[in-house]
């Protein structure tokens, strides 16, 4: 029995990993066709027509956290800072609490006030960053991950999942910049990589 029920907690898990492994390899395959798609595309026709995909961090579940979340109550509307000096009116929607590589943060969530009124992104939250790879591995200005508004007290970060801004691909774009509070002062290699040089 006691052999049972081992086989049956590492069979579980390895189907857990290995979904998880398919839902990464999905959204790094689906980037890559938003970025060949000429109605997609941030990228220039002559850059377009070359792109052979993204270069990512090999998946690395570590980087996969299960976060404490706080709604924060009486939060109001502020302007969020763009790289063109255009700022966007954003709420800071909450805060999220985890662990990676044995240290302990608290960053900010926060909800794009035009994409709320927008059906298909009422629970959109935006959830910039930056950390200690920025201009050595990956893009200086930081990078992105996508979230939906949990149901719980509890919300899953995916750093596999962390994406680049358009503006790192070109200046065509105005891209939010990464609030000071969402700066981790550690290295996150996990997602996207590159470009440096923009």
């Amino acid at each position: 029995m006691k052999y049972f029920i081992l086989f049956f907690f590492f069979s579980t898990l390895s189907f857990s990993q290995i979904k998880e492994d398919e839902e990464i390899l999905s959204f790094q395959n689906e980037l890559n066709k938003e970025y060949v798609d000429s109605l997609k595309s941030p990228l220039p026709r002559n850059e377009r027509i070359h792109f052979r995909g993204h270069t990512f961090y090999p998946t690395d579940l570590a980087y996969r956290t299960i976060a404490s979340f706080k709604r924060t109550a009486d939060e109001k509307p502020f302007k969020m800072s763009t790289t063109k000096g255009q700022p966007k009116d954003y709420i800071k929607y909450g805060e999220v609490e985890f662990s990676i590589n044995k240290k302990k943060y608290k960053l900010n969530v926060y909800q794009s006030l035009d994409l709320v009124k927008i059906e298909a992104y009422k629970n959109y939250l935006f959830f910039p960053f930056k950390d200690m790879t920025n201009s050595i591995e990956t893009y200086g200005g930081g990078r992105f991950i996508d979230l939906s508004v949990p149901s719980g007290t509890t919300i899953i970060i995916d750093f596999n999942k962390a994406y680049n801004p358009y503006c790192a691909y070109t200046d065509k774009f105005s891209c939010p910049i990464v609030p000071t509070e969402n700066i981790l002062a550690t290295e996150i290699k996990a997602g996207i990589k590159g470009p440096i040089t923009h």
